[in-house]
């Protein structure tokens, strides 16, 4: 029997290839090793998206860049053949800002100076290698900088009235006078980039990068106000350097992405918004992978609501289904009701907490709950499933 487990990250506790793993110990272990098992890590192009990566024949490049508060950070992106693929949040994360990676929350100080250099020193690094296709993965950035320092890190300079290079960060462009691209990037002319990315925000206004995400990267009311003007003077000083689609791009679904990274990607890199599954699923060749399966396996840390709009567990149920193979999740919890998770595509859901109600305890000993889902999965398999209507779930107790 040939099982394809094709998982993301279980948040907190797991990364995809590491759920792969003990999914895959439990279900030999239930089969006595008799199972043919391909592991697909994925994600939805967010954090763990490099790790998709590299589980599907990218090789792991590392590069020393400019972290989101100028301190240097060693970051991963994953080159084949001639593409690469970019996380942001490896260079310009939020988990890289000092005040996070002291346990806290990131300062008003922070969310207002935190610049995007590092990824576009990523991007440079990626066409030191040789790349031409670039998938730039954002979720989980520190910048509100409308992808600014991007383009520092491919050589564009941003100067004040009197000719000054500005400071880094998002608060800086209100300042800004003019943008110098004499020594831009020219191999960039011959690259081709797309935006990973399930955020359809526009890049200023209500439900811009400053407004929606602001707050969540440290931005007091005062700072968004502040950031989103300065976002506003970027778009206006852009437009006079490269025409009307500077001002068009800003109102493109997905420009918010990032703190603006998007809008940056779309207005100067020219680059095409996608959705992250649809993006993982192409470079991770999971629909011709599938060939030949028996049964899918998908899941995430958390299957809700949020998951049936296009996360990766759907994502991966709607290319089994289009091959017909039967798909099942396993996750941390669920709050789906089985009329949902029916109509989503899956026979059977299996959660952590049905076997651990001790929340904190499902994250720490996630490897060992999964082993025993595994487990459980192959017994059922072994007893002629999922030829029948999906469980209640009373015959998984162990």
């Amino acid at each position: 029997m040939r099982i394809v487990i094709a998982p993301d990250k279980f948040k907190g506790s797991l990364s995809a290839p590491e759920v792969c793993s003990h999914l895959e110990k439990g279900l030999q272990r239930g089969a006595g090793g008799n199972l043919e098992i391909v592991r697909i890590p994925v994600a939805d192009g967010g954090e763990g998206t490099l790790d998709a990566a590299v589980g599907s024949g990218f090789t792991r490049r590392t590069a020393t860049v400019s972290g989101p508060t100028g301190q240097p950070v060693e970051a991963d992106f994953a080159v084949r053949d001639h593409e690469a693929v970019i996380e942001m949040a490896t260079a310009s994360g939020l988990a890289l800002v000092p005040g996070v990676l002291k346990g806290g929350r990131p300062t008003p100080a922070e969310a207002t100076a935190a610049s995007s250099l590092g990824t576009g020193q990523l991007i440079r690094a990626a066409l030191d290698a040789g790349c031409r296709r670039i998938v730039l993965g954002v979720g989980g950035s520190a910048n509100t900088d409308g992808g600014a320092g991007l383009l520092q890190g491919l050589g564009a300079r941003f100067l004040d009235s009197r000719n000054n290079e500005l400071p880094p960060g998002g608060a800086a462009m209100a300042n800004l006078h003019s943008i110098d691209f004499t020594h831009f990037e020219p191999r960039l002319v011959d690259t081709r980039f797309v935006l990973a990315s399930d955020v359809d925000n526009p890049l200023l206004g209500a439900q811009g990068a400053a407004a929606v995400f602001g707050p969540q990267k440290g931005a007091t009311q005062q700072d968004v106000g502040l950031l989103d003007a300065a976002l506003a003077r970027f778009v206006e000083v852009l437009a006079r350097e490269i025409g009307f689609r500077a001002v068009k791009a800003a109102e493109a679904p997905g420009a918010g992405a990032a703190g603006g990274v998007g809008y940056a990607a779309i207005a100067v890199l020219a680059a095409t918004r996608r959705p992250g599954i649809d993006v993982v699923l192409e470079f991770t060749e999971l629909k011709q992978r599938l060939a030949g399966a028996d049964l899918v396996i998908t899941g995430e840390g958390s299957l809700d609501e949020q998951s049936l709009l296009g996360k990766t567990p759907m994502g991966v149920a709607r290319a089994a289904s289009e091959q017909g193979i039967p798909v099942v999740a396993v996750c941390g919890r669920t709050t789906l009701e089985p009329g949902h998770t029916a109509a989503a595509g899956f026979e059977d859901v299996y959660a952590l907490t049905e076997l651990e109600t001790d929340v904190n305890r499902c994250i720490s000993e996630a490897g060992q709950l999964l082993e025993q889902l595994g487990t459980q999965i192959s017994g059922r398999l072994a007893a002629g499933w999922p030829a029948r209507t999906p469980s209640t779930k009373e015959d998984l107790r162990v």
